[in-house]
């Protein structure tokens, strides 16, 4: 069976776990943590970068900073993970919804400036597949409304827009590290804040509400409870395996880049057949190669083809359900909204295997496979 994802070891994840244990501190923010925090620092020209337990926690620590409550009204597309609005509505936020483009995954920018309000707060940008809205024009509109900008970059490391990278438009990012993206360590993320006024607190927040971290800088001579917090500290175990990671980022960038640019060739048929819509990458934009998907015409279609890639050996996976029609927006009466676009891309967007390990045979033998099942339906 070839699976959707497997987790890689590139280089020295393991060795580095094991010296994490042998340094004798494993909790958070010990030698490999201090490791990744300068990597992104150094290598990525992020401003100050908080390694966390998730990409979820680092959302919610946004929340936190932008100091959301009830009756705040967060922008936010539909068609995202749920940690992209939760983090939000955990502070008694409302979420209102931005349908996708017809042609992309990614929220229809042109939508939203209709939809703010007085209590509007914040816009939530999710760079779907490591591909960006218009950040130009996200950033000119929260400026003009006095909003805050947040970028959901979990699938987006290692992404530009225009030349500049992803992560670095808004007063704050999300990363994720998770088992499924590019860069992993089974869970774990980043949060990135890029306004200096909110790095003190983004620290303290981290770390539960106290200063400990500037107790242990030796900053001051103790530490205490000084804000609202939580604990979103990674183990340096996490840490000592994402930064091996890191250290392999561009040999593991190319690979899936490769295997991405291949998925495109092959499947370029049924695209000009229209059997098929394929990933549209804007010329501002570079490919991470976070995901391959294709887009099939209907949901039938799509679950036939599932079932037919499994019978075949292939694990090939559906993507994001449309939050506005979740079983929680619903049964709280928060989402009235007729979305057509992340509905479509709900039953219709299919993603295909894409991982480090996987191999160019792999990639030819799934694509025959789907050049097949539509040879079947001619």
């Amino acid at each position: 069976m070839i699976p959707f994802n497997k987790p890689s070891i590139v280089g020295n994840e393991l060795e580095y776990i094991q010296d994490a244990v042998k340094r004798g501190k494993i909790s958070g923010d010990g030698y490999y943590t201090n490791l990744c925090n300068d990597f992104f620092r150094e290598k990525f020209s992020f401003s100050n970068p908080l390694l966390t337990t998730s990409c979820t926690s680092a959302l919610e620590m946004t929340a936190l900073l932008m100091d959301i409550k009830e009756g705040d009204e967060i922008i936010a597309p539909s068609y995202t993970f749920v940690s992209t609005v939760n983090a939000y509505i955990l502070q008694g936020a409302k979420v209102v919804f931005i349908d996708s483009m017809e042609n992309d995954p990614n929220m229809d920018v042109s939508l939203i400036e209709k939809l703010i309000t007085p209590k509007t707060k914040a816009i939530i940008a999710v760079h779907y597949a490591g591909i960006s809205v218009d950040m130009d024009y996200l950033v000119e509109l929260c400026k003009k409304h006095n909003l805050y900008l947040v970028e959901d970059c979990a699938q987006a490391i290692d992404s530009f827009y225009k030349g500049k990278r992803l992560g670095t438009f808004g007063q704050f990012s999300a990363f994720s590290f998770h088992e499924t993206k590019n860069i992993i360590c089974g869970e774990g993320g980043l949060l990135v804040v890029n306004d200096d006024k909110f790095a003190d607190r983004a620290e303290i927040i981290r770390e539960k509400g106290t200063n400990r971290s500037l107790f242990f800088r030796g900053e001051i001579d103790k530490y205490g409870w000084v804000d609202k917090g939580s604990s979103y500290l990674p183990s340096d175990l996490l840490a000592a395996y994402l930064f091996a990671q890191l250290e392999n980022i561009d040999k593991i960038q190319s690979k899936r880049k490769y295997l991405w640019n291949l998925y495109y060739r092959e499947l370029k048929e049924l695209y000009d057949l229209k059997y098929i819509q394929l990933p549209i990458i804007p010329e501002d934009n570079v490919n991470n190669a976070h995901m391959f998907y294709i887009v099939l015409p209907d949901l039938q279609t799509r679950t036939n083809l599932i079932k037919y890639l499994k019978e075949k050996g292939i694990y090939a996976v559906f993507h994001y359900q449309s939050l506005h029609r979740s079983e929680y927006m619903v049964k709280n009466n928060f989402s009235e909204e007729v979305l057509i676009n992340s509905d479509r891309f709900s039953d219709c967007l299919l993603r295909l295997p894409l991982f480090y390990e996987l191999t160019e045979e792999d990639v030819l033998y799934i694509a025959k496979e789907i050049k097949l099942f539509f040879n079947g339906k001619i």
